[in-house]
């Protein structure tokens, strides 16, 4: 109907308001980050619709055999207290489809994708307890009412403390011996608790996640995940699903249902031992809100003498959203790029640079105190970063093997400068900052000032950006951003004492009397084509 139709209308413009508001507080890098991490997991799955089954019909309550819904808790009338209104955006309080949600018994049959939801699908005398966490929610409300449910506890923050702190929290308040961490947008799929019980049994410092499928955010159907993947990343510090090495997946194909070494989880979903967790120094509680502190614990575990496993026979399903909910003060790339950096000073040592020369922007951010950190790492006698790369993540090779250079490409007072540009604008110059260092409230506002000089391959780079000619005639060319590969001959440099020089015109980099970043002939004592590499 047209009624409808203007429904629709109204909400995707909404929600297109909603995320570009979003991305002005820095949110776009942490949005992208998300759908990316969705994508991925569906794409080296193979075809979504290969994964998709027809779901069973829900289970009536004789046929739940674990935990029985409390009498004194309705249900519907929980749902009903916060049902959408008429013309309501659906997508706003939560990010997902509520109206989709909403529908949904809450003990509906999922297909199990074993070669919901926590309540009905786990042995009861396995699960001790459930700790809800509130972090300050604008109803206060929906934990007084799901304490009604059997085991539920709920706890309710004085102020928003993020997700970091309030898991911390609950953590603390738990009795039980192993805990388990999940969003609260998961839905657990068919005898998911056990395989990780046993095997933290077998090692207390094993921490152990399912299998995470995906639940579609608009649907809310139920997409197999598959069980091929690790989690990595890369040396921007974003997690990311590394397919197996042909050697991995012939052993695993010998023995489907052994554990899966990996060196980064998730982390929205795994289960450790609470006194493990607390020997290791549970969550870094400097962090805010959301970001980075999955890489933290993940080379905290494996460095200090546990290691990470996931399990192929449990699976829980993950509603992956395209923006946050929430917001991040100071915005989220900020919040994310001081998190990852806090991560980054603590446990990687001096190959953190490799993370700045990826993300300079990085350095501006300041990262507060981390001396307790460190001294963890004197107390459980951690091992290195270096150790790490080579026992635990050798797939991550470090940029050039180790004899690329980092820093800012001076000419006294100024800095070889992209201007945070893209392909084919013009590289400048701006005052130096000094490299950034940890400038404790500076405001997040990414300057490129710094570059990658890799001698064997004679580029200057910057992210996938490498320094070019715009041109190959001409007294004065200009000198451009284009991409790294297929442009070798144009993107060749080298430092020849204080110049710097094209390798196949041989003209020198230059600072024009104009204020452009040229390539020229080369003379001898001219001042403006001196630069010098300052490394951070």
């Amino acid at each position: 109907s047209k009624t409808a139709d203007n429904s629709k209308t109204n909400k995707d413009r909404k929600i297109q308001q909603d995320n570009k508001q979003f991305d002005q507080h820095g949110g776009r890098e942490v949005r992208e980050k998300i759908q990316q991490h969705e994508q991925s997991v569906i794409q080296l799955s193979g075809n979504a619709d290969d994964h998709q089954a027809k779901l069973p019909e829900p289970q009536s309550e004789q046929e739940i055999g674990n935990v029985r819904w409390n009498p004194r808790f309705d249900e519907k009338a929980y749902i009903a207290a916060t049902a959408l209104k008429e013309g309501e955006d659906a997508y706003k309080r939560n990010a997902f489809n509520q109206a989709e949600c909403d529908k949904l018994p809450s003990d509906r049959g999922i297909p199990d994708t074993r070669e919901y939801s926590v309540l009905n699908r786990s042995p009861p005398e396995l699960l001790k307890e459930i700790i809800l966490v509130d972090d300050f929610s604008d109803s206060a409300s929906d934990g007084k009412l799901l304490r009604a449910l059997p085991k539920v506890k709920t706890i309710r923050n004085n102020k928003r403390e993020g997700l970091i702190r309030s898991r911390i929290r609950g953590a603390d308040m738990a009795i039980g011996e192993v805990l388990t961490f999940l969003d609260s947008h998961c839905e657990v799929n068919e005898k998911w608790l056990e395989p990780l019980l046993s095997r933290v049994a077998e090692n207390k410092t094993t921490v152990v996640s399912p299998i995470i499928d995906v639940i579609h955010m608009d649907t809310f159907s139920y997409i197999g995940s598959s069980a091929d993947l690790k989690g990595g990343f890369g040396w921007n510090l974003n997690f990311r699903w590394d397919p197996m090495t042909s050697k991995q997946q012939s052993e695993r194909s010998a023995h489907p249902t052994q554990p899966i070494k990996t060196p980064m989880i998730a982390g929205g979903l795994f289960s450790i031992s609470k006194k493990w967790f607390i020997k290791s120094g549970k969550y870094d509680i400097g962090m805010d809100v959301w970001g980075g502190e999955n890489l933290e614990i993940s080379l905290r575990i494996w460095m200090c003498g546990g290691s990470l496993e996931i399990i192929p026979c449990s699976r829980v399903g993950h509603v992956f959203r395209k923006r946050h909910p929430y917001t991040f003060p100071g915005g989220g790339g900020f919040v994310f790029a001081r998190n990852t950096r806090r991560a980054a000073e603590a446990w990687m040592d001096g190959y953190a640079k490799y993370y700045y020369q990826t993300e300079p922007g990085a350095k501006s951010v300041g990262y507060g105190d981390i001396s307790d950190r460190l001294k963890l790492r004197e107390t459980l006698k951690c091992k290195s970063f270096k150790w790490y790369l080579r026992n635990v993540y050798p797939e991550l090779k470090v940029p050039g093997g180790g004899n690329e250079k980092f820093g800012e490409i001076r000419q006294k007072d100024k800095c070889l400068d992209s201007m945070g540009g893209k392909i084919g604008d013009k590289a400048s110059t701006f005052p130096c900052h000094g490299g950034g260092g940890n400038q404790a409230g500076i405001k997040f506002i990414a300057r490129y000032l710094e570059w990658i000089y890799a001698p064997d391959v004679k580029q200057i780079r910057q992210r996938d950006f490498c320094l070019s000619l715009g041109d190959t005639k001409g007294a004065q060319i200009p000198v451009v951003l284009m991409h790294c590969e297929g442009n070798a001959k144009l993107s060749s440099w080298q430092f020849v004492g204080k110049t710097i020089v094209n390798n196949i015109l041989e003209r020198c980099l230059s600072l024009s009397a104009s204020g452009q970043i040229v390539a020229e002939s080369c003379t001898e004592s001219n001042a403006n084509q001196e630069w010098h590499l300052n490394e951070l």
